[in-house]
């Protein structure tokens, strides 16, 4: 859409008949059309000088008319806009079930770090390759207070990429991804990057408290908030025997369960064993594959079982649309609402303190600990790899990267394989070299 001269005002130059540089307020000003996308490029020269402005406007010209001829557009969405677009359309996946829920929530946490780090308002057609190369630093080294470590970056990064190729696709970016900066190996030998977990001595003192948590607050069960305590308490005991994820576990219906009577043939004798047999099902875990398999029963569940049952069936009891106790939320107090993260936070720190766990301050434990603890218990019990992974929903191969690693007892067991490892106390007869 060719300028023409005789609408220019005194003030107005044109350049190439196809732009014009004008003043407003003491600046140069530039605007340009763009007839493939219908809008009028407009922006300031930061000059105030005439003859610096046509320079400034001739060079923003060619390269403007070049980006047009290379099927480039002007305009840009922020980064903000594109991880809305992106996230609507995992949010969509959500829906499909071609991802959980909870995966949702962890790619909307890796975008909005990203966000901070990038900036909200930056535009998606300006972003480089080079941009992100500085993103592990950012991450891991300038926020003192916060502990991220290199696996979280990684995750991160894959996300962030992800993105990147989708907005590709639909012609808002330049790029298809980033060019992060290679991660330094991690030394999976060394017992100070080993994934936050519990010592055997602090899950059992943490066992004895929650189990006088909830008998304390099956007391006086009707009291406001003792039955969130009881189903907590319950909540956090099943997950350590289970080793279950928190979205798994909280997803978990009556139905899923199912307690056996085994016979098993033990070293003396054949003993009789409760156990139960849980169903994860597809669509609550993030590898979208169902699995199955048995625990010992502790009586957790029973006891849960016997206290909600009958509670909902008395609550239902002349409602004809209530589901069925078997359709309904194990780890809930109508069978419906689902735990809150908060409050099973909540819940965890109180008994980490009373249970006397030392340096929680530099150990990061979290309740998702407990998961961490029972694979590597399962692992230095002596079960394989695979039999860990078939049992917790992974691969073998991340068991083998993430968890196997030798404790204390295992290298006394390595080292004397006739012998059973106790731990016991002998006063002069063990030395520590540091």
């Amino acid at each position: 859409m060719p300028l023409k001269k005789q609408t220019f005002n005194d003030d107005e130059i044109d350049i190439y008949d196809e732009a014009v540089v004008y003043k407003r307020g003491e600046y140069w000003q530039m605007r340009m059309w763009l007839g493939k996308e219908k809008k009028y490029a407009r922006f300031s020269l930061h000059t105030r000088n005439r003859d610096t402005a046509i320079d400034k406007a001739k060079k923003y010209y060619h390269e403007l008319m070049a980006q047009q001829l290379a099927g480039k557009t002007y305009f840009s969405k922020t980064t903000k806009q594109g991880v809305e677009e992106y996230l609507k359309q995992r949010a969509l996946d959500v829906e499909a079930e071609y991802i959980v829920k909870g995966r949702y929530g962890t790619i909307k946490t890796h975008l909005e770090h990203w966000l901070e780090f990038i900036g909200r308002d930056t535009k998606l057609k300006e972003l480089e390759r080079t941009d992100c190369e500085n993103y592990l630093h950012s991450r891991t080294k300038t926020k003192k207070k916060i502990n991220v470590s290199q696996t979280t970056v990684a995750n991160e990064q894959s996300s962030i990429n992800a993105m990147i190729a989708w907005l590709y696709k639909r012609n808002e970016t330049y790029i298809d991804s980033f060019d992060f900066k290679p991660l330094k190996r991690i030394d999976r030998g060394d017992e100070a990057l080993r994934r936050s977990t519990f010592e055997d001595e602090e899950i059992v003192r943490i066992k004895t408290e929650l189990e006088k948590y909830i008998a304390d607050a099956k007391k006086n069960i009707k009291e406001e908030g003792n039955l969130a305590k009881v189903i907590t308490g319950y909540y956090l005991l099943i997950s350590i025997i289970t080793g279950l994820r928190r979205g798994e576990q909280l997803q978990l219906k009556w139905s899923d369960i199912k307690w056996l009577e085994k016979n098993v043939k033990g070293q003396a004798a054949e003993d009789t064993y409760s156990l139960v047999k849980i169903t994860v099902r597809a669509e609550t875990t993030k590898v979208r594959k169902t699995r199955h398999f048995v625990v010992k029963d502790w009586e957790y569940f029973d006891e849960l079982f016997k206290l909600l049952q009958p509670r909902y069936v008395k609550a239902n009891k002349e409602n004809k649309k209530a589901k069925a106790f078997g359709d309904t939320l194990i780890f809930s107090a109508n069978g419906m609402s689902m735990l809150t993260p908060r409050a099973i936070g909540y819940h965890f720190d109180k008994m980490v303190e009373l249970a006397e766990v030392k340096d929680t301050d530099t150990r990061d434990l979290v309740p998702y600990s407990f998961r961490h603890y029972f694979i590597t218990d399962r692992i230095n019990r002596g079960a394989t790899p695979t039999q860990v992974a078939e049992t917790c929903g992974t691969s073998t191969a991340q068991i083998e990267k993430t968890y196997y690693h030798t404790s204390e007892a295992k290298m006394i067991t390595n080292a004397l394989p006739q012998f059973e490892y106790r731990d016991v106390a002998f006063p002069q007869t063990c030395r520590h070299f540091s």
